[in-house]
C-alpha cells in the first residue's frame, strides 16, 4: 500500500488510534479553525462544511502530503447534539438519546495537491433506555466533554447501552475507515 505522507488535522485520540490500526504513518498538525456554519444546512452538509473548512487552513502549507480532516455530528430528530458545554448538558443529551435511535454523521475532507475530496458516512445507533443513575455514572467517570452527543461508543455506555448499529462502527468512533482507505488508495 503506497499512499502519500499523511497529516491528520485532529487532536482526537480516537481518530489517531484508528489511523494507527489502519497501519497509516501520519503526523498530527493542528490549526485553530472557526467551526461555525451557515444556517439552513442539513446535519450532513454541516459535517462536510466544517471538515472542508478545516482543510482550507492547510491549502497553502502542503503540496505532497495528504491532509485529513473530519467532523462528527450526532443528530436526533433533526436536532444536532454537539460537544457538551457542561456535565449537566452531557446528562441532558444522554437522556435525549436514551431509548431512541439517532444518527452519527462524519464528514471527511482530504486535501492533496490543492484538490479537495469530500465524503461522509452515516450510521444509525439505537440506545436502550438508560437510567438516570447510569447516565450520571458515565458522565462522572468518563467525562465525555470532548465527544459529540456526549458519548464514546468504545466506552462503558457504548458497551452496555447500545442495542444496535446500522452502518460503520468506526464512523461512530469518529472516522469512517473503510471509506477513508478507499479515498487514500485513489491518491496513488
Amino acid at each position: 500500500m503506497t499512499i502519500p505522507p499523511v497529516i491528520l488535522a485532529s487532536k482526537s485520540p480516537r481518530r489517531q488510534e484508528l489511523l494507527k490500526l489502519m497501519n497509516i504513518n501520519f503526523r498530527v498538525v493542528l490549526k485553530d479553525v472557526d467551526e461555525s456554519y451557515p444556517e439552513g444546512l442539513t446535519p450532513t452538509e454541516i459535517a462536510l462544511h466544517i471538515a472542508e473548512k478545516k482543510c482550507h487552513a492547510f491549502d497553502e502549507m502542503v503540496e505532497d502530503e495528504a491532509v485529513i480532516t473530519a467532523d462528527t455530528i450526532v443528530s436526533i430528530d433533526g436536532q444536532i447534539l454537539g460537544k457538551p458545554k457542561s456535565p449537566e448538558h452531557a446528562i441532558a443529551m444522554l437522556q435525549t438519546l436514551s431509548g431512541r435511535k439517532h444518527q452519527v454523521i462524519t464528514g471527511v475532507c482530504i486535501l492533496y495537491k490543492h484538490k479537495y475530496n469530500l465524503f461522509h458516512d452515516v450510521s444509525d445507533v439505537l440506545f436502550r433506555t438508560l437510567s438516570d443513575d447510569e447516565i450520571r455514572f458515565y458522565v462522572e467517570k468518563y467525562q465525555p466533554m470532548d465527544k459529540a452527543g456526549s458519548y464514546g461508543i468504545q466506552e462503558w455506555i457504548g458497551l452496555t447501552g447500545i442495542i444496535r448499529i446500522d452502518g460503520s462502527y468506526t464512523n461512530v468512533v469518529g472516522l469512517p475507515t473503510e471509506k477513508l482507505y478507499q479515498a487514500l488508495m485513489r491518491l496513488r
